[in-house]
């Protein structure tokens, strides 16, 4: 037995034994029970964490899937803007009932229609500035309340009879001009709301071409059940109890309310979904070029170097130095960029203005859209022209507003896929290629597919379809068979699509993509005179022929060949000549091919 320990101590002086300690092992178990009851605690801790993680993951899952509920929920709202937007193109289902019953010269017939697509063309640059400043709801508010008015001014414009130029009571030629203005001006926001929405959302993906087409398609069906609706629903019953013309007054206020909640609807289902990680993508890349303010190079610059958590007080003198140095390097640089920037896109466009061949495709497009557009605008006149007064017609209207609308965009997808198929490949950059720097010759040109067609090839050959069904028009073939106007309707119809298609395709080509906003926004305010110049002459024309025959109702109405042949004969030729430009553009002296672009 062990002595006490002050004994030991006394005993052996100063050394103590481990051994004197045997109450050490109560408290190793302590440590050992309290160690117990940190791990548990440690474990609970751990198990919350990860629990918290957890519902933090899934809470982000429910917020990514409601984002995608609601971005394809805008996809779907932008389909239906674009099926309501084109109410436009239905012109020809009430466009001679203004002659009948408000009696407006043919002139003024083409007058509204023609100020309608002023309306629709000419805003357009204004228009999509505000999808991408304001959001694309913006715009389709603003459809609303042009859509609205607008077709509200017409019905009761309409309703109030013949202007007094008429020698009628009802409302003044110009109150119809406004209301027909404010409609085109729907159109293009209603439209451009719709596809701007489309292309944001989905743009960055795979699927951007079918994001971009199926819009572009719905709006060409417009048309089509909206004069449906008008000629099947919301007509005029005649004194025998058949069916007769569209009840213009009804059509134009179904119109108006449709369209108006249609938009205003719009105003909260399109939306741009991502769009602050599609900003912070866009900073990210300017940074790397250099094309920021100095305060944000400066932020930039700490954070690269290590010091982005740190305030400038707190760098040392030399590194402030350093960092305020880069900085100023970086804002120089941002300032050459934004030179560089700014020099490109004036160069690009000088090229552009300054090309032959651009003017050349210009006037081709000119010569071509225009008697398309005259033809859809003039179609219910030109139907009244084929039989014999007080002859009830085996055909409507809608029916071939219907056609056209159906062929064109069956032309559109067709000619936009097949031509990205079956095109040469073009190189990179080829558009900033001059006669200087590319060897004039075939061997310039890329290694040839298989096989492959030029797009001006598809071009020139639907343009030709649709001087096809000009010239049927013209010969005569049709008058008093107007079952043969079918296949006018869908020849023109078709051609008319597949030039819409092909053309900005040919801009982006040959003159790139940088600048394509303002190239094809050049190239895009054509159709809007060309339908104004061939939808006067055709009125000219009309009234010409029906002044020179017997009177009708009191020479307004137009019967027989002579109403409409000149005039289709003249636009074929211009067809012709278009194709003629077109080829020159591609095949002449200086022309694409010499330059070695691929189109």
């Amino acid at each position: 037995m062990s002595p006490p320990a002050s004994s030991r101590s006394s005993s052996h002086g100063n050394t103590i034994d481990k051994l004197d300690f045997p109450v050490r092992h109560p408290l190793l178990d302590t440590v050992r029970n309290g160690d117990s009851n940190h791990h548990s605690q440690e474990n609970s801790y751990a198990g919350s964490f990860f629990e918290q993680v957890a519902e933090g993951i899934m809470e982000q899952d429910r917020r990514r899937l409601n984002r995608q509920i609601l971005r394809w929920l805008s996809f779907v709202w932008a389909i239906v803007n674009c099926l309501c937007a084109g109410s436009i193109t239905a012109y020809s289902l009430y466009g001679h009932r203004f002659q009948k019953d408000l009696h407006y010269t043919q002139v003024q017939v083409n007058t509204v229609s023609i100020t309608a697509e002023f309306g629709m063309y000419l805003p357009v640059p204004l228009f999509g500035y505000l999808c991408d400043r304001m959001g694309t709801g913006i715009p389709s508010l603003l459809s609303a309340f042009m859509f609205g008015p607008g077709y509200l001014l017409a019905a009761y414009a309409y309703k109030s009879g013949p202007p007094p130029s008429a020698g009628g009571h009802g409302w003044p030629f110009g109150i119809m001009v406004l209301a027909f203005i404010l409609v085109g001006m729907g159109t293009s926001c209603m439209y451009l709301s719709a596809v701007t929405t489309c292309a944001k959302n989905f743009g960055r993906g795979n699927a951007k071409g079918i994001a971009l087409a199926v819009p572009i398609a719905a709006f060409g069906l417009s048309g089509m059940w909206q004069s449906q609706v008008g000629s099947r629903l919301l007509y005029v019953t005649n004194l025998d109890g058949s069916r007769g013309d569209v009840d213009v007054f009804r059509f134009f206020l179904f119109l108006a309310i449709t369209l108006f909640v249609v938009g205003f609807i719009g105003t909260f289902t399109l939306k741009i979904y991502d769009e602050e990680e599609m900003i912070d993508e866009a900073i990210e890349e300017l940074e790397r070029s250099g094309l920021l303010p100095h305060n944000e190079f400066f932020v930039r610059a700490a954070d690269i170097h290590g010091y982005g958590t740190m305030n400038t007080q707190d760098l040392s003198d030399s590194t402030f130095d350093f960092l305020q140095t880069e900085a100023e390097r970086l804002k120089l640089q941002a300032e050459e960029e934004a030179r560089k920037k700014a020099w490109l896109l004036k160069e690009e466009t000088r090229l552009y203005l300054t090309d032959p061949t651009m003017w050349w495709l210009a006037a081709g497009f000119f010569l071509v859209t225009g008697p398309g557009e005259a033809f859809i605008n003039n179609l219910g006149s030109i139907i009244g022209t084929l039989n014999p007064p007080h002859t009830n017609s085996t055909t409507s209207p809608a029916t071939h507003v219907s056609i056209v609308a159906l062929t064109s965009t069956l032309a559109r997808l067709i000619t936009g896929s097949l031509s990205d198929i079956l095109a040469p490949v073009a190189p990179a950059h080829q558009h900033r290629r001059g006669p200087d720097s590319v060897a004039a010759s075939l061997d310039s040109l890329p290694p040839r597919k298989r096989f492959s067609l030029s797009r001006i090839a598809f071009l020139v050959t639907f343009a030709l379809i649709l001087s096809i069904g000009q010239l049927l028009l013209a010969s005569g073939l049709v008058q008093n068979h107007t079952s043969r106007f079918a296949i006018v309707s869908a020849l023109i119809g078709s051609g008319y699509g597949a030039v819409f298609s092909l053309t900005p395709i040919v801009v982006s080509v040959v003159w790139g993509v940088e600048n394509f906003g303002t190239n094809w926004g050049i190239m895009a305010m054509m159709p809007a005179f060309a339908a104004g110049l061939w939808g006067y002459v055709y009125a000219a024309v009309y009234e010409r022929a029906a002044h020179s025959g017997p009177a009708l109702l009191d020479e307004l109405f137009c019967y027989g060949r002579g109403c409409y042949a000149p005039t289709f004969a003249a636009m074929a030729v211009s067809v012709w000549i278009a194709c003629g430009l077109w080829v020159w553009a591609w095949r002449g002296k200086g022309g694409w091919r010499e330059r070695g672009i691929a189109v």
